[in-house]
């Protein structure tokens, strides 16, 4: 009676299995929760949304806002593209994808950070958080802080790689509004997220995002990411006719499903933008005490050893460190500080400059711009020999002009106004050589009026055509150069034929004579065509130049020493 009894058991228990197992199999397993937005970059205005507040887990997206911090810190000067970072053994351990860095390996921050946006490698983002704050944890709360400052009001960070963790989520929307910062706040690094490849230092890596990027016309960025809580996610940007879109999408059930959401989305986007719309750059960051991030995490926790009380303090000088006037200058006039100011900033990139064309390889891009400031450092002598120094108790930031000054400065020029003014400004002065501008935007991309700190870039411009590859082909210069401190240029754009080149720049000097009539016309052979560009502008004036030339829908971006 046992023996039926236990037989009776053992087939009730295979039933229930057999029945349990079928019924997964009728059910199919659940997806991640979809959410897409779409937005024209130019204002920030949403075209389409769908769950965008809904917070989900971002992925590897994340790693877009590890990005963002490194390229803060370079320029406040806090650390630089060359530093050698120390592999820790938390870094080491991260799970793929990977670059394979081993405990105690030392490597340029510059190979970190091509290995997290290109092969979106959780042991280089781990080792980039970990180089900046000491720890991942310290890194995850400046994360958190600088969303906040940003306005990304639903998004916390408990790691700097994005894999699955509690309390690790954002939202599409808030994904969106980062992306659009990386793209105005730092457009000379923007184009490192359209690379194919990348040579990462260990290994030449392929960017996660190829399949995309060759597919849809205009795209160029930006970052993808991937979990089974997450599903497949994208935050991609794209150009077409003049609009700038920036869309993301969370919740993909593959990499062909999300891609092709994202080019149905994007479609919409540039369907519903206007052809001509005003560029209204986000607002910087405001962090809650200043830049400083003098600030105590009131938003975390407190815990039994104070942890959540940590105050963080910035290494970035907050005050002018030159001496104090002498006696008896108390009365010199304003413009002769900022012109103090100047002259010796300049003074000090032309050291910079120098400095850095001893240590860059021969023809890197890093040895081209050293190269260019070395240039600035003769007419920054030649300013301080005619300056008087500056007045009692003025600091950098007392020597920038006032509001209505910088109103003035930005006003439309009558034709002829920005020559003669040059003109006046250095009439004995020398005619420096102007050496060639080297291109690290991406054709297309728009750059923020706000005047950005021109940093190296972290990837060497392989498109140039080097001796070995390619015959050398004359520049074509078509108009004189003017002197003076003016190593600013406006690229207008690539073309298939010199001639083409040409005749854009001649049509947009006819177009925009107030501003680019002292300029000068520069064609710029490439691997993939000619660059048109305007040479020999200040900041100021490369600025409003492309602001007025983006206002008649004429696509360029500014070039900087």
């Amino acid at each position: 009676m046992a023996s039926l009894m236990g037989h009776y058991a053992r087939f009730l228990t295979f039933m229930a299995l057999a029945a349990f197992t079928a019924l997964l199999a009728a059910s199919p397993l659940r997806a991640a929760p979809y959410a897409s937005i779409v937005i024209d970059a130019r204002t920030g205005e949403v075209l389409y949304s769908e769950n965008a507040d809904t917070r989900l887990h971002p992925a590897s997206l994340t790693k877009m806002m590890t990005l963002y911090i490194a390229f803060e810190e370079i320029q406040r000067g806090n650390i630089s593209l060359d530093t050698m970072v120390t592999i820790s053994k938390h870094a080491a351990a991260q799970p793929p994808s990977r670059l394979g860095l081993r405990s105690g390996q030392k490597i340029s921050l510059r190979n970190l950070i091509r290995a997290a946006a290109i092969k979106s490698a959780n042991d280089a983002a781990t080792a980039i958080g970990e180089a900046i704050s000491g720890n991942e944890a310290d890194f995850a709360r400046r994360m958190t802080r600088t969303a906040k400052a940003l306005g990304m009001s639903n998004t916390t960070f408990k790691n700097a790689h994005g894999l699955t963790q509690s309390g690790h989520l954002s939202t599409a929307r808030d994904m969106t509004i980062l992306g659009r910062h990386l793209f105005y706040d730092y457009p000379q690094y923007y184009n490192l997220f359209s690379r194919r490849s990348v040579d990462a230092g260990l290994a030449t890596v392929n960017n996660t995002n190829r399949r995309f990027l060759d597919a849809y016309e205009g795209a160029d960025g930006i970052k993808t990411g991937y979990t089974v809580a997450a599903g497949f996610n994208l935050t991609a940007s794209a150009d077409r006719g003049g609009k700038r879109l920036i869309a993301t999408i969370f919740g993909g059930k593959s990499t062909a499903d999300r891609n092709a959401k994202m080019m149905k989305l994007l479609d919409v986007g540039f369907g519903k933008a206007p052809r001509n719309a005003p560029v209204n750059p986000p607002a910087a960051p405001s962090y809650q005490g200043g830049e400083e991030m003098l600030v105590a995490d009131t938003d975390l926790p407190v815990t039994a050893d104070g942890a959540g009380k940590t105050v963080r303090a910035s290494m970035q000088i907050t005050r002018s460190l030159r001496p104090q006037p002498r006696p008896g200058a108390a009365s010199t006039p304003p413009e002769t500080v900022v012109a103090t100011a100047e002259a010796v900033d300049a003074m000090q990139s032309g050291i910079e400059g120098a400095l850095a064309a001893a240590l860059a390889p021969e023809d890197s891009l890093e040895a081209q711009a050293a190269e260019l400031a070395q240039a600035a450092a003769p007419a920054a002598a030649l300013a301080v020999d005619d300056v008087e120094l500056a007045s009692a108790g003025t600091s950098a930031n007392d020597a920038l002009p006032d509001a209505e000054a910088l109103a003035a400065a930005l006003a439309p020029l009558p034709e002829g106004t920005a020559t003669e003014t040059m003109a006046q400004a250095a009439p004995s002065e020398p005619e420096p050589e102007i050496i060639p501008f080297q291109v690290v935007s991406a054709a297309g991309v728009a750059v923020s009026p706000r005047p950005q700190k021109r940093n190296a870039p972290i990837f060497d411009d392989v498109s140039a055509p080097t001796t070995t590859d390619l015959p050398a082909e004359p520049e074509v210069i078509l108009s004189v150069s003017t002197s003076g401190d003016r190593h600013w240029g406006v690229n207008v754009g690539r073309f298939g034929s010199s001639f083409d080149a040409e005749r854009a720049l001649l049509r947009t000097q006819l177009a925009e004579s107030a501003t680019l009539n002292g300029s000068l016309r520069k064609v710029m052979p490439r691997s993939g065509g000619f660059d048109a560009t305007f040479v020999g502008l200040t900041q100021d004036q490369a600025d409003l130049a492309c602001r007025r030339l983006q206002a008649r829908a004429i696509q360029c971006f500014t070039m900087g020493p």
